[in-house]
């Protein structure tokens, strides 16, 4: 599958995001003709200029602002602040396609609900300043342009250097990382660094939290194809810029694979559906049950679970602290035999399905949309799941020429 790996040892930014991303690949002329989508295009212009970073070279992506089309020199040109309910309306009402609408509505979703815990209100009332700026909203749109564009599947990102010090924002100077920010990178893994600057900003932060996957470094089965820079605003003692490798995924390339069983004959069945989660949450990479008969001739259930040797134990703890059994069989699996996989967009006149596509010795072997997709479209436009289902494998396999 096709993946990033953002390394974050100088933070993260909406534009240094961008940056990295034209300089791997993206071409401006595209980025800039689907951003013209946006009802508001008439507001910004994209600047983009080659520069030096402490010597490395990478781009700087620049978002002007324009007053009655035309830039306003001299003076700072301020645009009313636009809430999350503002935001969707206008990404909604947009010609770009859906998959990049849904990708962009997410990262600015995680911003509007760590913006409305920090000052109390609910996501879809929460007015932007910083975030709701029209350089944001360019950002944002444009970060899901340029993965849409890449077809991305997937993005590891390093530790996160957030800076320290404090920033001056709407509400006055605030300590780095801001408390929107903060709340954002919950769970993550960050350090202050060296810079008493803010180094990553909300919309780098959204960008993270709604899209990433932690990796302490380049994940293994990670084929890098080339690396983007994208420059930050500020000279620092370090390269300011974001890192970006571009390349091929193709998971991790020495797993040890275990199967463990559990026969089960007195548990109340409405846990396995709680079970299935927390193992899938642990790591196990398929979980099912066979109905069996044990001795005496009672019913039950034979549990088993396909583990990577990483999530063998995790998941044998959760087995013998949710289940019954108290006694479990490991066994080595041999061989795994994958079919290459992708995940494909289709649009669909109910929305967008993601759908996987997959081949055997490079021959279409399967194509199957994704469940969930399907379940949620059916749901909102009120129609039977399988017409949902039929009406993305049609357009796939017009598509593919099927």
């Amino acid at each position: 599958m096709r993946a990033l790996y953002l390394d974050c040892f100088a933070g993260i930014s909406g534009n240094m995001f961008l940056g990295a991303m034209l300089q791997a690949g993206v071409p401006v002329a595209y980025l800039e003709k689907e951003l013209n989508k946006l009802p508001m295009a008439n507001e910004f212009a994209l600047d983009v200029k080659e520069t030096q970073r402490k010597g490395i070279h990478s781009l700087y992506v620049e978002v002007n602002l324009l007053a009655h089309g035309e830039k306003h020199h001299g003076e700072e040109h301020h645009h009313a602040h636009r809430s999350m309910k503002d935001i969707r309306e206008l990404i909604e009402k947009s010609s770009l396609n859906m998959a990049v609408k849904q990708q962009a509505l997410a990262i600015f979703m995680e911003i509007a609900q760590a913006e409305g815990k920090v000052h109390g209100k609910p996501a879809e009332e929460v007015s932007f300043h910083e975030v709701g700026a029209v350089d944001s909203i360019v950002d944002i749109v444009g970060a899901a342009i340029c993965l849409d564009y890449l077809e991305i599947e997937r993005i590891f990102v390093s530790e996160l250097t957030v800076g320290s010090g404090f920033v001056k924002c709407a509400h006055g100077l605030l300590p780095v990382p801001a408390p929107a920010v903060a709340e954002l990178l919950i769970g993550w893994q960050t350090k202050r660094g060296t810079e008493e600057k803010e180094l990553v900003t909300p919309t780098g932060a959204g960008i993270v939290r709604a899209l990433g996957v932690y990796s302490e470094s380049l994940p293994k089965g990670f084929v890098t194809e080339c690396i983007g820079y994208g420059a930050g605003s500020h000279e620092l003692s370090i390269p300011n810029v974001l890192r970006v490798y571009l390349g091929e995924y193709n998971g991790a390339a020495e797993s040890r694979l275990s199967i463990i069983e559990a026969n089960i004959d007195d548990m109340n069945p409405q846990i396995y559906g709680y079970l299935y989660e927390k193992l899938l949450a642990a790591g196990a990479l398929d979980v099912w049950t066979t109905p069996i008969f044990m001795k005496k001739n009672r019913p039950a259930q034979m549990l088993s679970v396909l583990v990577d040797e990483a999530q063998k134990n995790a998941c044998v703890g959760i087995i013998f602290a949710e289940t019954t059994s108290i006694g479990l069989r490991i066994m080595p699996v041999g061989e795994r035999l994958e079919a290459a996989r992708h995940i494909a967009k289709v649009e669909t006149k109910y929305g967008v399905v993601n759908c996987k596509v997959s081949a055997w010795n490079g021959k279409l072997c399967s194509v199957s949309p994704e469940y969930e997709d399907c379940r949620k479209l059916a749901a909102e436009k009120q129609v039977p799941l399988k017409m949902v289902q039929q009406e993305a494998l049609r357009v796939l396999n017009e598509r593919l020429g099927v």
